[in-house]
């Protein structure tokens, strides 16, 4: 499975409206400044819903993990002993929020995104193959756990370090390595089960 394929390239991470700006940010928001707080949301929102969507495959509870991420930002934002580490910190609070958010089930998943964010017009006849694709993808992620989802989106879709990964999950590097290659293992078993299921429907057809 390419990266490009489905996870696309990750969002603009926060250190791109500079480090020392963002520094700063972190510092005035946990000193209780809320005007600081709001431009910190603005910058890192985006992102951070993106982790959200990719683990839990659904708009409504992407949105309720953000918004209980960014309420534990607020909260937990004083206790940042490096504010540099923000951007990893927020990670780690939104993949927890994203994983609880899934155990509880609040909802069921419904939501399938076969196209891209901005597309907005219907494929043309070279895409569909493409759309085809990321619809089979979606189905086989879908049937992972959303600790397995989380390690794939951590992986390919934002590019961390297995050093970075186990920082943002709070686990030992070589517990990522096996965490990834379960997943990974997992996510593999469940595009051949949905392709074995796919051709029995098309010889019965």
């Amino acid at each position: 499975m390419e990266r490009s394929s489905y996870f696309r390239e990750g969002p603009p991470r926060a250190g791109s409206t500079g480090s020392t700006v963002l520094r700063e940010l972190v510092e005035r928001a946990a000193g209780g400044d809320q005007e600081a707080f709001a431009s910190l949301v603005q910058v890192s929102s985006d992102r951070l819903y993106a982790v959200a969507y990719r683990i839990l495959r659904d708009p409504y509870l992407a949105e309720d993990a953000l918004q209980q991420t960014l309420i534990t930002i607020w909260n937990e934002l004083p206790r940042l002993r490096d504010p540099d580490r923000f951007e990893a910190w927020s990670y780690r609070v939104i993949v927890r929020a994203s994983t609880a958010e899934a155990k509880r089930g609040k909802r069921a998943t419904t939501t399938l995104r076969l196209l891209p964010d901005d597309a907005d017009e219907a494929p043309g006849p070279d895409e569909f193959g493409a759309v085809a694709e990321r619809d089979r993808l979606d189905r086989g992620f879908r049937k992972l756990t959303a600790d397995q989802r989380a390690v794939l989106v951590l992986h390919h879709y934002l590019g961390l370090t297995p050093v970075d990964m186990a920082e943002v999950l709070g686990i030992p590097v070589g517990t990522v390595g096996s965490r990834l290659h379960y997943a990974t293992r997992a996510l593999r078993a469940a595009l051949e089960a949905d392709e074995r299921a796919t051709s029995t429907e098309e010889r019965s057809a």
